[in-house]
């Protein structure tokens, strides 16, 4: 299922607290499984990969773990639960991601 998002600059827009807008360039969808834990190797389980959805267990050693599921409301639009721990910390983050185009450096 995610192979199948398009390519590109992506919103990240969180859902409740204070709404704020995370933008990334999105050159691999895999990218979206750990967005609290970004470039750190961590192993991984599937938990579940349908056409629309994918959940995704992951632990990263001595740094924490996540638990993040993706629906795909089309292949510009996804919604995005993750939760897990960071650093000895809880985390919970839900969020709509929408294409918006392609990426810009900055």
């Amino acid at each position: 299922m995610l192979d199948e998002l398009d390519r590109g600059g992506w919103e990240l827009r969180e859902r409740g607290g204070d709404a704020s807008v995370h933008n990334i360039c999105l050159d691999n969808a895999r990218r979206l499984i750990q967005l609290r834990h970004p470039g750190v190797p961590c192993s991984s389980v599937v938990v579940e990969d349908s056409a629309v959805q994918v959940t995704v267990q992951y632990t990263c050693r001595g740094q924490g773990y996540g638990r993040t599921r993706i629906r795909r409301e089309t292949n510009r639009l996804i919604q995005i639960d993750t939760q897990g721990i960071v650093n000895g910390l809880p985390f919970s983050y839900s969020a709509e991601g929408r294409k918006t185009g392609a990426c810009h450096s900055s």
